[in-house]
């Protein structure tokens, strides 16, 4: 409630109640505002703040599955490289094919784009069934997304594109629109709903591949579908809200310290702080610019890279 109500118009918390109350009950509501601030409300700040909960969600989930199947507790949503392949194909409809396309076809194109990488990394490993090798795959997929990236902005941008380009890959959620949501939301849900439905097997991901095998699971394939699960979110969420870092990398750790490591309460314990987080940094990120706004995906790197760094310091004195 506080994110929707706050930003360049400031609208009362007892008319954004009203606002969202109208259309269930209009009995019950004293219209005391005009058509233009209920417009604001229903038009952007609700989309924008759902926005937020599904990208922050996904991102957090995505970070939780990829920590539990490669027994790395810095592993990163993006370690596949698919969140330079959207940013690619995002910035080359803005850059090349913006007038023809229009800024509606950027969510699927940029999607695509992480779904192309996706390929790309899953026929390089092969059937080799390595982690160590899925993910070495990603960061070379990635790296060359990244280089093909920056020849764009550098080589084709002109006027104010290369701007735009680097403020969308800074992560944000200024363009939410309720359509956009459909794809992040269904993968989302689905992911939920399958990582609670397959919680013990994941569970077993947490010791040895043969004793994930003696119990019947083939590790191998297994990780395979989560890491794909894995690159699906992280995907829908670029595609729609840009490159935002360290959520999925920082909000499973803290939800491991309030539930445990138990997938079946790890996952939807990540997904709810997830939300929480990226609405509680998209309300700060334009608290602090007001009238304007910064970047989310700004705020959750000034968040999340000095945790990271305490992460990094425990893990060290841990080994030594």
């Amino acid at each position: 409630m506080l994110a929707v109500s706050f930003g360049s118009v400031w609208l009362p918390l007892g008319h954004v109640w009203g606002i969202l109350a109208e259309p269930f009950a209009p009995w019950l509501v004293d219209v005391t505002w005009s058509p233009v601030r209920a417009s604001i409300v229903w038009d952007s700040r609700l989309p924008r703040v759902a926005m937020a909960v599904v990208v922050g969600a996904a991102l957090a989930l995505a970070g939780a599955i990829a920590q539990i199947v490669t027994r790395n507790p810095l592993a990163d949503p993006y370690l596949l490289g698919v969140s330079q392949g959207a940013g690619l194909t995002a910035s080359l409809v803005m850059v090349l094919g913006v007038e023809v396309l229009g800024m509606v076809a950027l969510p699927p194109v940029a999607f695509v784009g992480a779904l192309g990488v996706l390929l790309a990394v899953l026929a390089i490993s092969g059937r080799s069934g390595s982690v160590s090798v899925l993910v070495l795959a990603g960061l070379a997929v990635g790296q060359v997304c990244s280089a093909g990236l920056s020849l764009v902005i550098f080589l084709q941008a002109k006027g104010d594109q290369a701007k735009q380009v680097l403020f969308w890959l800074a992560g944000g959620l200024g363009d939410a629109r309720w359509d956009a949501l459909a794809i992040p939301f269904v993968v989302l849900v689905l992911a939920v709903l399958g990582g609670i439905v397959a919680g013990r097997r994941i569970n077993l991901l947490h010791a040895e591949d043969d004793a994930a095998t003696a119990l019947g699971v083939n590790p191998r394939r297994f990780r395979l579908v989560m890491l794909i699960g894995v690159s699906l979110l992280a995907g829908t969420s670029v595609a729609v809200a840009g490159g935002i870092g360290f959520v999925g990398l920082i909000v499973p750790h803290v939800a491991t310290f309030l539930v445990g490591s138990d997938a079946r309460r790890l996952l939807p314990v990540s997904a709810l702080l997830g939300a929480g987080f990226l609405v509680g940094a998209d309300l700060l990120g334009r608290l602090l610019a007001s009238p304007s706004e910064l970047p989310v995906g700004v705020i959750t790197s000034a968040v999340g890279g000095p945790l990271f760094i305490l992460m990094l310091l425990r893990n060290r004195r841990r080994m030594g």
